[in-house]
């Protein structure tokens, strides 16, 4: 017997004492980033009752082709948000602070798009509905106070015609909006940030190598198997220009010690623990290494 869970917000797991006869539990989350057509990330955790330490890697892979529905299905393991999301959020959390600090919606995601994403982080947002975010954030007792405060005003997007942009009746086409940047404003002067020009290249900066850095610490804890992985769900689930050959990938095109040195520079400019690097993405960049090499 088999069991297929959507377990983009499930921990397997959880689904363990519910089920009352030995199967073969296996998770798969498919990406909603509507500016790609397909692509998934496949995630299995060994259900003991019946995928126990005598299943090989070669069984578990079986199990996925029988689930993969013409997607290109990755074997990973499991942890919240898995791979793809769990990198995700890392660039959610800078392009938040990117327009608290004086950034523009509209700019950070003309930076995106010019790097060769489908899509920005705040275009995709509206697409996908602000309001879905929101209620995870409630959840689990988290806050973004910029989307927070245009979820308050019921501004979730696309579908209500105004999110981080308006957007005109039947088009989709996001325009910049006054009242967004007045919210943004507002929020920063409460908080007590100074706003100031960011340029093009902290933003990219900002956005990737915190994604690049997750990547490497999924890697040492054997979420992912290899490099190669994370780069096959950001091509095929997240948009990454298939150009730039994923995120791994890219960052070994940069060099991990100009990537791991700019993270420790961000690091000592604004003090937060966040852009301390990751031991793997640490030692390899001291070795001269790639993590392909």
């Amino acid at each position: 017997m088999g069991v297929l869970a959507d377990s983009r917000s499930t921990r397997l797991a959880d689904l363990d004492p519910a089920i009352p006869v030995p199967v073969r539990l296996v998770g798969r989350q498919l990406e909603d980033d509507l500016a790609r057509e397909s692509g998934g990330e496949e995630s299995e955790e060994r259900h003991d009752a019946e995928l126990g330490p005598d299943r090989t890697q070669a069984e578990r892979m079986q199990a996925l082709e029988e689930f993969k529905q013409g997607k290109v299905p990755v074997l990973v393991g499991v942890c919240y948000g898995f791979v793809g999301n769990r990198m995700l959020h890392q660039r959610g959390l800078q392009a938040e602070k990117l327009i608290l600090e004086g950034a523009a919606p509209h700019q950070v995601d003309r930076v995106l798009t010019e790097f060769g994403f489908p899509m920005g982080p705040f275009a995709m947002s509206d697409l996908a509905g602000l309001d879905v975010g929101w209620r995870i954030r409630k959840g689990r007792g988290v806050k973004a106070p910029v989307a927070d405060r245009i979820c308050e005003l019921g501004r979730f997007g696309q579908k209500t015609g105004a999110g981080y942009f308006k957007y005109e009746k039947g088009d989709r086409t996001p325009i910049p909006d006054a009242e967004v940047e007045k919210i943004i404003v507002d929020v920063a002067t409460s908080m007590g940030v100074t706003r100031r020009p960011i340029s093009d290249e902290e933003i990219l900066q900002r956005l990737l190598y915190p994604m690049v850095n997750e990547g490497a610490k999924i890697l040492d804890e054997k979420i992912a198997i290899r490099p190669s992985d994370i780069d096959v769900i950001w091509v095929y689930g997240y948009g990454w220009p298939v150009y730039r050959g994923g995120p791994m990938f890219w960052a070994d095109s940069i060099g991990l010690r100009v990537l791991r040195d700019r993270l420790l520079a961000f690091k000592k400019q604004s003090g937060d623990d966040f852009w301390n690097p990751a031991p793997l993405l640490d030692r390899l960049a001291n070795e001269g290494k790639g993590f392909t090499a």
